[in-house]
Formats: C-alpha cells, structure tokens, sequence
C-alpha cells in the first residue's frame, strides 16, 4: 500500500474517531437548529440516519443534494433514471429546509424523498444499513468523509455530478496534511462529472484519477420549469396584469451579506430610473423569504411605497418596489421582467448565482464581476455571444447600463435575443450526456442483474 494511501486512511480514521466522540455535541447542534426553525422539526430523525418511509424491494440509487438548486439540478436526471430503470427505486435527500420545502410537491411521486443522514459513524451506518444503495450520486461539493469511505467499504458505487470545489475549498484541502485524506476518497468514485474544465482540473490537482473525470455539461442549464400550484398560477397571472403598463426590472438572488450596500446601489439606480420612466418598478428577489420581509419593513420605514409578495395586496398606482419573500417562483417571476440583474455577484468574496434561469426567460442578463464558480457560465454564454450576459462592477457602470437598455428598445431586444439562444445552445443534450456516463460507470455494474433497462 502506498504511503500517501496509508496517510489518508490515518487521517480517515482520526476524522470518523472526532465525529463519533463528537456525535452528543452534533446532537445538540441540530436541536438547536431545530428550535431555529433551520430543521425540520417532526422529520429531525431522518438527520440521523432513521428512516420515516419504507425501503421498498428491489435495488436503490440514492440521489444527494444540499441545497434547492442542487436538488433542482439533479431532478432532470432523475427523472431520466425514473424512464429507463422503472424497476430501480430512486432515493433522494436534501439538506436544508428551503429545499425541502419546495422539492417536496414537484418530485415524481415515486421518488423517496428523504432529509440527509449527517456525517457523523452511527449516522450513515443506520443510514446505509437500512436503505442498502447499490449507487450513491453526489451532487457539487458533497464530499463527506465518513460517508464515502462507508459507501466504498460497503461495495457501494460513488458518482460526483456537476462537481466543483471552490478556490477557498481547494487551498484547504490542498494543504500537504489534508491531500492524502482528500486524494483516497476521490479514488472511491467510479465517475466525477465536473461542470467545467477549470473544475476538472482542480479534481486533477487533488489526485483523483484521471480516468473517472468525464465532463458532461452544466445540469444548471436543464432544471426543470417545475410550474406554480393553482393559486400560485393564478397570481403570476394576475401580477403581469398589474405590471402590464410598467416598465419593469429585476435585481434576484440577493445575499444578506451584500443586502445593505447593495440595495442602496439598486434604490439609487431606481431613483435615477423614475426620473426617466416615472412608472418603473424593480422586483428583488433575495435568496432567502426572511430577508425580504427584512428589506421590506426596512423601505416602508423610509418611506418607499413597498408591496411584499407574501401579502397578496394589488399594485397601486404609485408602487415602485416589489419584495418577493417566497420560494420556488423566481422562474416565472423572470418572465415577468426584461431584465435581470443577478446578485451574490457585487462584493468581493462573493461566488455568483445561476443566471441560466433568467437567460432562459429570455431577460437581458446582468451580473457584478465576483461570480466564483459560476464565471465558466458567464464565459460560455459570452464565447456564443457578447451580448447574452453584462458584467457590471458598480453603481456607476449599473446605472448607465440600464438606462441604456431602458431608453434603446433594439438594443434591449438584441440582449434578450442573445442570452436566450444562448442558454438554448448549451443546455441542449447535457441530459443524454449525464445519462450515457452514469449508465456505462455506475448503473451497468448492477443492471445487468437485477434489472432491465429500457
């Protein structure tokens, strides 16, 4: 056994001996969460590896994600596994509250829909020992060491789909005592799909095995238009109406980090607007409900003439800002608006959002200039076409850009036009792809015997 083998399993066995002396302390931890409102308060268990649905026979493929747009990601290729392998059974878990919320209405009704085992010994081993995957599918960044090193000691095949790892990530885990750990797990997997070259040679850098890096394309460009619910329906319907005779912009995804600075930029930029088009209106969408009901009580005491999603109350003549504080929606409030501009993306540190959703809307798409691991997105879309996405970097360079847009209807049209067949050029076939790589790595090792594949 090679000596950097050796290291790794070393430190493996100092990480599962911490997690398992720990485990009271996590215990606590997640209580606490729960009194937060951060977990889930009757399905708690389920973060401990104790199932509340029943394993059904026949083999499992568990699908993992963090995060609703993760699990979003992932449901294009569930749905594929769904049609081909009808007798396989689809486990998936979630982490956090707001995934859960919104993925549990729109997954296929056979799905067993799960929160995630924590990575704590007695955690995964109940986990695995009752549900018995014979595939587990990663999405991102999921790499949790006493869940892969159980996985692979239980015979248990691994895949990591739209991997990546954030620079602050890779500096960690590139450090001389952690490379050993991180290099033995990543020789666990049978597939590593990175969502970009640049990613794919990060995975490379922490020795992971050549041949297991297939790419496959970015599963962020396919996610599902999941529909609105019949109210929710309706009250799109009824809020384009209202919007019908305003020009309308958006600022999306905004972080609490970047809120207080940022809405003062979007504020000063929208004064400047109405000074121009007197009936504007911007849409901000914050990246969690809590902080729009923040930002909005915060404007009403300054005096804006604020409506918050969440109240169901009629645009009045003088509105001019919109809050959304729900979840699950921000894909068809973008075809609300003719231009996004997409936040997590304006402060330094920042790693960018998904901007495919609005540039599938056909928005005129605009980011800051600190995108993180969604700069090979921006580059794509700018390769096919300069004006599928705008950088900007401040107030300034923000203002002047929408008043361009504003004032110019061709040039509006040109943007819209172009992020659009943009986002058509490189979602196409990254499905097939995702499925023709999982099916020759990870399904045909336990395909052939015990199911049929179609």
């Amino acid at each position: 056994m090679a000596y950097s083998t050796k290291k790794g399993l070393l430190l493996y066995n100092v990480y599962r001996t911490l997690t398992y002396a720990l485990s009271p302390l996590i215990r606590l931890h997640l209580r606490w969460r729960i009194s937060r409102g951060l977990d889930h308060r009757c399905r708690w268990p389920e973060r401990l590896g104790r199932p509340s649905l029943p394993r059904r026979p026949g083999p499992l493929v568990w699908f993992h994600a963090v995060s609703l747009g993760e699990g979003m990601a992932a449901i294009p290729v569930i749905r594929e596994c769904v049609r081909k392998m009808p007798n396989v059974n689809v486990l998936m878990t979630i982490t956090t509250m707001s995934a859960f919320e919104v993925l549990r209405n729109w997954l296929p009704s056979e799905i067993i829909f799960q929160f995630s085992p924590l990575d704590t010994p007695s955690s995964i081993d109940s986990f695995l020992r009752y549900w018995k995957p014979k595939a587990i599918i990663l999405m991102e960044s999921e790499l949790w060491p006493n869940l892969i090193m159980r996985a692979s000691q239980n015979g248990i095949t691994l895949a990591l789909l739209n991997a990546r790892m954030s620079e602050k990530s890779f500096e960690v885990w590139s450090r001389p005592v952690l490379l050993p750990l991180i290099s033995l797990m990543l020789s666990k997997f049978s597939l590593i799909a990175p969502l970009s070259t640049e990613q794919g040679i990060r995975f490379q850098l922490l020795q992971a095995p050549p041949a297991i890096i297939s790419f496959s394309g970015d599963l962020k460009y396919v996610i599902e238009d999941f529909g609105v619910n019949g109210r929710g329906g309706k009250s799109i319907d009824d809020l384009r109406l209202q919007l019908a005779h305003k020009q309308v912009w958006m600022a999306s995804s905004i972080h609490r980090g970047e809120e207080e600075n940022l809405i003062a930029v979007i504020l000063g930029v929208h004064t400047t607007l109405m000074q121009l088009q007197p009936n504007i209106l911007i849409i901000i969408v914050p990246r969690h409900p809590q902080h729009g009901r923040e930002i909005a009580k915060k404007l009403e005491k300054e005096g804006q003439n604020v409506i918050l999603r969440s109240q169901h109350k009629k645009l009045k003549p003088e509105t001019n800002i919109y809050v959304v504080d729900t979840l699950g929606e921000l894909r068809h409030l973008y075809m609300l608006t003719p231009i996004a501009v997409i936040g997590g993306s304006f402060l330094p540190g920042s790693t960018g959002h998904n901007i495919s959703e609005a540039a599938s809307a056909g928005c005129a798409v605009l980011t800051g200039c600190h995108i993180g691991h969604f700069s090979h997105m921006v580059l794509e879309m700018q390769r096919l076409n300069p004006l599928s996405v705008l950088q900007v970097s401040g107030k300034m360079e923000l203002e002047k850009t929408l008043i361009q847009l504003f004032t110019n209807a061709t040039l509006l049209e040109a943007h819209r036009k172009a992020a659009k067949e943009a986002f058509s050029r490189l979602s196409s076939d990254i499905v097939t792809n995702v499925w023709n790589l999982l099916n020759s790595r990870i399904f045909s090792k336990f395909a052939a015997e015990e199911t049929k594949i179609i």
